[in-house]
């Protein structure tokens, strides 16, 4: 086949088929964060984490306590606390269900609020590695997921 048979229609749908997909990412994906305002104040010091990895009740006491959030204070204005409150309930593990975020439920007790992904039996298995990698500078902290997996802030956390 010449490629001037190729029509624009054509070539686009090629490209559509290569580029990663949440159905090609498997049980690896995670519906990534698409608000602006939650990339904007949640990304101000960490990547904007897909709020699939969490359950709603654990997002409202995390939203609820951000005057110390893991030691920072991370308050909000109230107008954009609450539109990242409801961003991340709305998208939270136990109601998207898809993906990697029916995984990470699976861990969760009932009632349960957990506060920290890095501490689910799925993350843990994944990533049990040498102390040398977590000290490395370009990792740092086990919530650096951006370090390792450069689709994360796009959901793809293979």
């Amino acid at each position: 086949m010449s490629l001037r048979a190729l029509t624009p229609g054509t070539v686009l749908f090629a490209v559509l088929l290569t580029l990663q997909s949440p159905a090609s990412a498997g049980n690896d994906w995670m519906p990534p964060v698409l608000d602006a305002t939650v990339k904007k104040e949640c990304g101000a010091c960490h990547m904007a984490f897909p709020p699939g990895f969490l359950p709603a009740r654990s997002w409202t006491r995390m939203m609820g306590s951000l005057a110390d959030h893991f030691g920072e204070d991370a308050s909000l204005p109230n107008d954009k606390l609450e539109i990242v409150r409801l961003y991340l309930e709305s998208n939270a593990g136990d109601v998207v269900t898809r993906g990697r975020a029916a995984r990470y439920m699976q861990w969760v007790t009932r009632g349960g609020t957990p506060q920290r992904i890095t501490e689910s039996p799925d993350f843990l298995r994944k990533h049990r590695f040498r102390d040398s990698v977590w000290e490395d500078p370009k990792v740092v902290t086990k919530s650096n997921c951006l370090a390792c997996h450069t689709g994360a802030d796009q959901g793809n956390f293979k």
